[in-house]
């Protein structure tokens, strides 16, 4: 049965005899209840027991928030952070990692971690040097190297980051071309923007370090990016090309080469051949002055009819003397000619000279007067 129930006899918890509109307890009378209640673990009754009990409440009460400000006070700092302590507001020391303790309403401890590689991104359309909108997206990459000062140099370090990292960004894309940042000059934009941004950041001395710049993506406005990419597929095919002619150029290069030495050997052999035969013929006519000297005449005429029988050899005409007879002479120009070809015939200079070693010049002599005398009189006939 509830208390305020009828036949509950009353039992208000808190004690609101009278009626249940007379407001809250009294705290006095709370605190004054709590102390009694103190007073009793000290044992004795009577004024002066009151006062001892009183006394070795507040002891206990004193104690245990004693114990609690000292337990509160421990702290932890992670491997990869360093603590900042400030003292009254002020700064003071830095901590290592490890378990730590401070005295709490003291001292105060900022963690800050000093080895992730934090990355910040920017992107926004921008107007380049040459008038034209472009929309660039880069990231930049950060640690943090002093504690301290980028807790404390500025208000906000990131947004004081990404702020300055904005201005580097259109600073640098506002004095440079629209075909280079979308095409060939993005390292180019890429180092100019992290230059930018360090010389920023200086004045402000955030204790930082920009660790890389990405450039993730720069392109046209969307009304116009069918266009530019044409354009830069056409730059794109530009390049294939050149690589294609280049890898012709060192494919065809050598080969032209080795022909250009094969060549020049071919000539350096075709003229020692040359000169090697040169040197012969000076030699056979250099052994061919002696019998001339003795018999100039016969040397003379020999050669001459040596010379018409080489040069006849290679004609197909046939000079037949068929005075005085009726018969017609069929001559198998072609089996004759095949004969010919087929024999081999010795050199007209060697075979005159060893004719005039080993024939007698007399008969020499009768026998060339003979031949021209029949050569003169053919010639005279015909």
């Amino acid at each position: 049965m509830a208390w305020n129930e009828p036949g509950g006899n009353n039992n208000d918890p808190w004690k609101n005899r009278g009626g249940r509109d007379q407001g809250p307890p009294d705290l006095d009378e709370v605190f004054k209840n709590i102390l009694n209640k103190f007073g009793k673990f000290g044992g004795g009754k009577g004024g002066s027991s009151n006062g001892k009990g009183f006394g070795l409440g507040l002891g206990l009460v004193i104690g245990l928030l004693v114990i609690v400000w000292f337990i509160s006070g421990f702290y932890t700092i992670r491997e990869a952070e360093r603590g900042v302590v400030l003292r009254f507001g002020e700064f003071s020391h830095f901590v290592e990692p490890g378990l730590r303790w401070k005295p709490t309403f003291v001292d105060s401890v900022l963690p800050v971690d000093v080895q992730t590689v934090r990355s910040l991104p920017s992107s926004g359309s921008m107007l380049t040097e040459d008038e034209n909108v472009v929309r660039v997206e880069m990231e930049v990459q950060y640690r943090i190297l002093e504690p301290y000062k980028y807790s404390f140099s500025v208000t906000s370090p990131e947004t004081s980051l990404s702020q300055a990292f904005d201005s580097a960004i259109r600073y640098v894309v506002g004095h440079s071309k629209m075909d280079d940042v979308l095409t060939s000059g993005r390292e180019v934009a890429r180092q100019n923007v992290r230059e930018e941004l360090q010389a920023i950041l200086e004045p402000y001395d955030m204790g930082i370090s920009i660790v890389d710049m990405n450039f993730k993506d720069a392109r046209p406005p969307e009304e116009v990016k069918a266009a530019f990419d044409d354009a830069i597929a056409a730059q794109e095919d530009e390049q294939r090309f050149i690589n294609e002619a280049e890898a012709y150029s060192r494919e065809i290069e050598p080969r032209a080469r080795g022909q250009v030495n094969r060549m020049a050997e071919e000539a350096q052999a075709y003229k020692e051949q040359a000169i090697l035969q040169a040197q012969g013929e000076v030699a056979r006519f250099e052994e061919l002055l002696p019998q001339y000297q003795a018999a100039p005449e016969v040397t003379r005429s020999r050669i001459y009819l040596e010379t018409l029988e080489e040069v006849y050899s290679k004609t197909s005409k046939i000079m037949v003397d068929t005075k005085g007879s009726g018969n017609m002479l069929y001559l198998p120009l072609d089996k004759i000619l095949e004969r010919q070809n087929s024999s081999t015939t010795p050199s007209t200079n060697r075979r005159t000279l060893e004719g005039l070693r080993n024939q007698d010049p007399v008969s020499n002599v009768g026998s060339q007067d003979n031949g021209i005398r029949s050569g003169s009189s053919r010639s005279g006939r015909n």
